[in-house]
């Protein structure tokens, strides 16, 4: 039986383009809410997306390709801030468990507003040893660069690893199309209770892209391995 394609969405422009100039695609095509391209990685047909950052890109980029290819898993591939004490720059993260923390309920129970969009990940078809480097962990996301000044509100309310943009959107749509999800992260830089080192630093993040993504396209063959063993008859 051929294996069906798997879509892997790249949300940040300098992480699309550090994934393009590893992986060289030959046609890179444009759609209405971000370009694309198909390659094969260790045998596996992959469509890379460019979603777009933000969780409103990523949400509607998270449903066009579920609608248009109806993938049995779907993959999220970028970068995060580490919270110090956490997480460690250069580690992946497998996102176990995603929350939006941007939400801001006045009337009611915030509590409540705040689980409404927590996603949980079934990894449960991963049966190997993750690859080096690599460790389960909670992510928050919201629309926004970590404020150190929420170091405390998301480790220690939120138990937050480390944070983002989109991956909470990316999760809560995939979560509610019954399509499987897969989210890595690589941590660029670290968030302390008094500063993020890429406050108004923006060439520091960019300088640690090409290892990072470099490293989640190598992982990415593993996960293929794993999911189409759990799939395939």
């Amino acid at each position: 039986m051929p294996q069906k394609i798997i879509p892997v969405l790249v949300s940040a422009n300098g992480e699309w383009e550090v994934v393009k100039a590893i992986l060289q695609p030959t046609l890179i095509q444009q759609s209405t809410l971000g370009a694309y391209f198909q390659i094969e990685l260790a045998g596996q047909p992959c469509l890379f997306f460019h979603s777009g950052w933000g969780k409103i890109a990523t949400a509607a980029s998270t449903q066009y390709i579920i609608d248009q290819y109806h993938p049995e898993l779907i993959i999220n591939i970028g970068t995060c801030g580490g919270f110090l004490g956490f997480s460690e720059v250069g580690e992946i993260l497998l996102v176990s468990e995603t929350l939006i923390y941007d939400i801001v309920e006045r009337m009611d129970d915030p509590l409540a507003a705040i689980n409404h969009y927590r996603t949980e990940a079934d990894t449960s078809w991963i049966t190997n040893p993750l690859p080096a480097g690599t460790r389960r962990a909670r992510i928050a996301s919201a629309d926004q660069d970590i404020d150190f000044r929420a170091y405390d509100l998301l480790t220690k309310t939120y138990q937050a690893a480390a944070a983002d943009w989109e991956t909470g959107a990316f999760a809560w749509v995939a979560a509610r199309n019954h399509t499987a999800w897969l989210a890595l992260r690589g941590v660029s830089d670290l968030v302390t209770p008094h500063a993020s080192e890429t406050d108004s630093g923006v060439e520091l993040w960019r300088s640690r892209l090409a290892d990072l993504m470099r490293k989640l396209l190598t992982d990415l063959p593993f996960y293929f391995s794993e999911f189409n063993k759990y799939v395939l008859p």
